[in-house]
């Protein structure tokens, strides 16, 4: 940083100066919450993210709350489904029985008392005493405070992730009165990734991805002293957003409940960022800057506010009043280099006594009165924003201090507010994953010299087995050809047994290994993060959505898939793993390795732990198109012991081209963690497991539902000849023939790749065919028809009868299959879905549309439903998925 960027001034703050900032009172007032909540059970064990993701009654309805302890849960429910609406708390009193999850109607209705005028008089007085009463409102923020509170470092990191994607205020200070100190929100921030358009003063402008914790970026911070008339979380709405309509990022009074009192949620602070996209009709701002926001008054939160002053090249300060106390309170600043702004709103009454104290702080503070702002009701409140826009580049273009977020949190710590990114099991994660990432200057180098069971070698093995198994399906297969193969692959997996593990695979093992479920679940998030900051600081090709957005700029830009490495991943190090258990057992298997002699028989066991974590496990090997079936098995054997007694299954499936939002519609049903984008997802199948509540799963007729993302390898084959294509059906098959539910997602109504046709065929042969959900995404923002369910045969025909016939090049007898009779004969067995587009408006700001929200939480209770119905083939349990994994 240059000039006064590292020029921070910090008090002597210490853990005494946050426990004197609350009054007594405020400590019984988050325990009352918590109460108010059924939140009070979580405070010793946290609520986890695997809690938040199982699917129960509630997953089925679009129920709306009834009490308070309705609320956490709708929250995270709405979040996990990306709703716009997930921060309204309003509860629905008189709701139909119905409408409550897990609640019998005959339970409610014993519960509603009715006015009978043939009863006494004194009797129906006491009936109505008894009637339900409106509950306490509870404010949005309060609810996000005592919900995060409650919530362990991935489900705060999981939420605050949701937040930003809907465009959320996110919480950058988290107050808790109960324990006595603040808690600065560095580790819940990690992760969260943005791209935008970046310009440099010299030569083209170019998109840029980045975390946006890492950014130093001018900040701009808005506290109130006193109280003001005019609404602070307004006027920031106001000032991010380009137009006359403001997005509402930070929740304020004309809300529902936004002007009810906050409880325990004074003093918290929150941040949002402003990111150009390229586009001077919406760029409000020309460089990223973010925006911070302290709830409640300074003076009863003055550590929040001395942060503040630390960190933002300006603050502005909303006030109707300044006496003689705020005068000695801000002259506590004097020593301060930070930029002051004032908004005033002054009492008729009280001008002239403004005006007196005002002149006083002019000197102390250096500013003029060009920083004295008024803004009462007869103001133009756009010309006013246009004025603070102005401002805020003004202060942009000078000389001012830029920080990042990791800055923030140093000052932070001067000023004795705690990290929750400094708890030991953290930090010792963190050291581990440094250990491995620095000695990582080329990935792509370190794939071929520290992986190198992968690559060709991988290639090499998945070649003959594949060989192998052509001649396992044929009439009468030469055994001498057979012979050789299976002594070529003893051979070379010979080669990759007599291998030791390299250094850093041997440290990720260990780290696994570790026997604290909190350092293992770090050491995993910080390795993706550690990794994808290696693939960041490459170049990359933007997402789609915004290379659009500078075509006429940037010129013709080849984004071709085969131009990008599959990117360095954690699911490097696991391939590499599984590759030392497939090699070892085939040579057990064969005779040529005592058992007593396996070092790698635990492999599998530390990989589903991973996958019970919430980690994405490889089904379909990225690296060579192939299925690591001894790996693969292993896993599943171990999941089977690891479930016992809750071992039936449901499996879902997702296939698709690359770039039609299969592996969004997934995490946005679900909660999952499939990579997006395509410039940074791994190119296999990957698979995730999600719990049934138990109190859920004899209705459902499942314990857990296997989720599997095809990855991006469908749809590069173009006709059906050629291993490209014998590849693509295969995994198809493979895939589809796992599945109970399989969803197809398609961009446009004539893009079926044909792997996915020939597979519907091959299927049928074998009498197995999943439900299938056809989902045609809008995945350019152009107008869509509403969220609507259609019968699968008024659907357009994707090929035509002819155009099939000579695409798939299967009969049976002398008619035809075609798509309408392989994919659309059954109308109970599947359904054709259109969903609008994901965003609402132009990235990066964007945020997530209502309208594609509520048409995922309506597949996804179709899906639940169908499950439910046995409309799905019979459920499995793991035992027959392996023996499925085998056959096909």
């Amino acid at each position: 940083m240059e000039g006064d960027d590292c020029e921070f001034h910090y008090g002597d703050g210490s853990n005494d100066t946050q426990d004197n900032d609350f009054p007594t009172v405020e400590r019984s007032r988050l325990q009352e919450m918590l109460s108010l909540l059924g939140l009070e059970t979580y405070q010793i064990q946290k609520l986890s993210l695997q809690d938040s993701l199982q699917i129960s009654f509630d997953s089925m309805k679009n129920w709306a709350p009834q009490v308070p302890k309705d609320l956490p849960w709708n929250f995270l429910r709405k979040l996990q489904a990306l709703n716009a609406e997930a921060r309204n708390t309003t509860m629905v009193l008189d709701a139909p029985p119905d409408t409550r999850p897990g609640e019998k109607e005959g339970q409610m209705e014993e519960e509603f008392l009715y006015w009978d005028t043939a009863d006494d008089v004194a009797a129906d007085i006491y009936s109505f005493s008894e009637l339900p009463t409106p509950d306490t409102p509870v404010n949005p923020l309060d609810l996000l405070c005592a919900l995060l509170l409650s919530s362990d470092s991935f489900l705060q990191q999981d939420i605050l992730l949701k937040m930003f994607l809907c465009q959320f205020a996110l919480p950058l200070v988290l107050p808790d009165s109960e324990n006595h100190y603040h808690m600065f929100l560095l580790w819940a921030l990690r992760g969260l990734v943005r791209t935008w358009w970046s310009q440099p003063l010299r030569g083209p402008g170019s998109f840029k991805e980045d975390s946006v914790i890492l950014p130093r970026m001018p900040t701009f911070a808005f506290v109130r002293m006193d109280v003001s008339s005019n609404s602070k979380s307004q006027l920031l709405n106001a000032v991010l957003s380009p137009g006359c309509r403001p997005r509402d990022c930070f929740w304020h009074r004309d809300l529902n409940l936004g002007a009810s009192p906050r409880e325990i949620a004074d003093g918290l602070v929150e941040i949002s960022w402003f990111f150009p996209s390229g586009r001077e009709d919406l760029d409000i701002f020309p460089e990223p800057v973010a925006f911070i926001n302290l709830r409640g008054d300074i003076g009863s939160h003055w550590l929040q506010f001395k942060l503040l002053t630390d960190i933002s090249s300006a603050v502005f300060i909303l006030t109707d009043n300044i006496s003689k106390k705020e005068y000695k309170l801000l002259l506590s600043m004097k020593e301060s280099n930070t930029k002051y702004y004032f908004i005033l709103s002054p009492y008729r009454g009280k001008r002239n006594t403004n005006l007196r104290f005002l002149n006083k702080l002019i000197p102390v503070l250096k500013i003029d009165y060009s920083h004295v702002l008024v803004k009462v009701s007869s103001t133009d409140s756009e010309s006013f924003v246009r004025r603070l826009q102005s401002i805020v580049c003004c202060v942009m273009r000078s000389p001012c201090r830029r920080v990042s977020v990791e800055d923030m949190a140093n000052a932070a710590r001067k000023l004795g507010l705690k990290v929750d990114e400094d708890c030991e099991e953290c930090q010792k994660a963190k050291e581990r994953m440094e250990k491995i990432t620095r000695k990582i200057r080329d990935p792509e180098a370190y794939k071929r010299e520290e992986l190198r069971l992968q690559g060709e070698p991988w290639r090499k093995v998945a070649q003959v087995e594949k060989e192998l198994c052509r001649l396992q399906w044929a009439v009468d297969p030469p055994e001498k050809c057979r012979s050789e193969l299976r002594g070529r692959l003893l051979e070379l997996r010979a080669q990759q047994n007599s291998l030791d593990p390299t250094w850093g695979v041997q440290e990720f093992v260990r780290a696994i290994s570790s026997p604290s479920p909190g350092e293992k679940q770090y050491f995993l998030r910080w390795m993706e993060l550690g990794l994808a900051r290696l693939s960041q600081q490459r170049l990359r090709p933007p997402p789609e959505t915004l290379l659009s957005l500078r075509s006429k700029n940037c010129g013709v830009v080849d984004a071709t898939e085969a131009l990008w490495p599959d990117p360095l991943g954690v699911e490097h190090f696991l391939r590499e793993m599984g590759q030392f258990y497939e090699a070892e057992s085939c040579l057990v298997e064969a005779g040529k390795l005592p058992v007593g002699q396996r070092r790698f028989a635990h492999f599998p066991g530390l990989a589903l732990e991973l996958l019970l974590r919430g980690l994405p496990l490889e089904l379909v090997d990225g690296g060579s198109l192939s299925v690591p079936l001894r790996w693969v098995t292993g896993l599943l054997k171990e999941l089977h012991i690891r479930l016992d007694r809750r071992s039936r299954l449901v499996v879902l499936s997702a296939l698709g081209v690359s770039g039609t939002g299969k592996s969004t519609l997934l995490n946005t049903m679900f909660g999952l963690r499939f990579a997006t984008g395509k410039s940074n997802s791994p190119r296999g199948a990957f698979m995730q497991l999600v719990e049934v509540a138990e109190g859920f799963s004899q209705d459902l007729g499942c314990d857990h539902i296997l989720v599997i993302d095809s990855g991006g390898w469908i749809g590069g084959a173009l006709t059906t000849t050629g291993e490209r294509f014998e590849l693509e059906a295969s995994l198809a098959t493979l895939i589809m023939g796992l599945s109970n539910v399989t969803v197809v997602s398609l961009a446009e109504t004539r893009d079926v790749p044909l792997a996915l046709l020939h597979a519907f065929l091959r299927l049928e042969t074998t009498g197995h065919t999943p439900s299938y959900q056809f989902v045609y995404q809008n995945l350019h923002g152009t107008s869509a028809p509403s969220p609507q369910l259609r019968d699968g045969r008024q659907c357009p025909e994707p090929l035509s009868d002819g155009d099939l016939a000579v695409t798939c090049g299967e009969t049976q007898g002398d008619s035809v299959q075609t798509l309408a009779d392989v994919a659309f004969g059954d109308p109970e067995k599947q359904h054709v879905w259109h969903i609008p587009s994901l965003w609402h408006g132009v990235p990066p700001m964007a945020p997530v549309s209502l309208g594609y929200s509520e048409a995922i939480f309506e597949l996804k209770r179709c899906l639940l439903e169908n499950i439910r119905n046995g409309l799905s083939n019979q459920n499995k349990n793991i035992q027959q998925l392996i023996e499925l994994v085998r056959r096909l």
